[in-house]
């Protein structure tokens, strides 16, 4: 009993311990709305300590709650905003459109691959996390604060492995951001949005190159009708299945998801 009782223990702080490393990493300044005397955390959680005052422990509590509720928002943005799910979306919706099928596959499917690709290629960087910062934690080898500093450093490491130097250099300039020794230095506040940009750019590259085999098959085929003089049919009724054939035909699936993760490679 006393061993079940210790891994259900265990268990619960891993979880813990993932929510708050993840989420107090992108807000790194949100520790300072904890530096009231009547709450604090430490290795074993959140603590509102005593005090004589009622106003004081109930606008804890309210602060607290506040920054709970926000969080829950925030959680799918942040990890949306912090990992390859963007580039694999736009690319997704870009081959869609390009195709002419507008609504097959459904978003439901679209977003589901793109969210197993994001974990596929995360994989990595969430093994490093838990084998430096939550194992470490859970073991009571290092504190919470040294948790949150491995796994934002290496959350950091991933992303300016993919940020432009001129989109990060860009918003150190807007915000007044000094260069320092090392990139993993600077805040989360200028390093995410230089890598969304910068991975926005490269969708929108490799989304151009999806359009260009399909355009050449609207064209061929427009041309086609109009030297036949059928100027009241569609193009598009026409072009649409000549474009799913020469998809399948490649193995579109297969070459577009090899070439969405190997773009990924470092």
């Amino acid at each position: 009993m006393n061993r079940l009782a210790d891994g259900d223990a265990m268990q619960k702080k891993k979880i813990i311990a993932w929510f708050i490393i993840l989420i107090l990493c992108f807000a790194a300044t949100s520790s300072a709305a904890f530096a009231e005397p009547s709450i604090s955390i430490s290795d074993s959680g959140i603590t509102i300590n005593a005090t004589d005052n009622p106003e004081e422990i109930s606008t804890s509590i309210k602060l607290l709650l506040l920054l709970l509720l926000t969080i829950l928002t925030l959680l799918p943005s942040i990890l949306i905003m912090m990992t390859s799910f963007i580039r694999i979306i736009i690319v997704l919706s870009f081959l869609r459109n390009s195709m002419g099928t507008q609504q097959v596959p459904p978003n439901q499917v679209v977003i589901g691959l793109a969210l197993f690709l994001t974990f596929f290629i995360m994989s990595p960087v969430l093994t490093d996390i838990n084998q430096n910062a939550l194992q470490p934690f859970t073991e009571n080898k290092i504190t919470l604060e040294e948790a949150m500093d491995r796994a934002g450093d290496r959350i950091k490491e991933y992303m300016l492995d993919y940020t432009r130097d001129k989109d990060l250099a860009l918003f150190m300039s807007i915000s007044n951001t000094e260069p320092t020794g090392e990139l993993t230095d600077l805040p989360l506040t200028v390093v995410v949005p230089a890598f969304m940009i910068s991975e926005l750019n490269t969708a929108f590259r490799m989304g151009f190159m999806l359009y260009i085999p399909f355009l050449a098959i609207d064209m061929v085929v427009a041309s086609t009708l109009m030297a036949m003089g059928m100027m009241m049919l569609p193009p598009v009724m026409i072009s649409m299945p000549f474009k799913i054939l020469l998809f399948l035909l490649v193995d579109g699936w297969n070459l577009l998801t090899e070439t969405i993760i190997k773009s990924f490679a470092r």
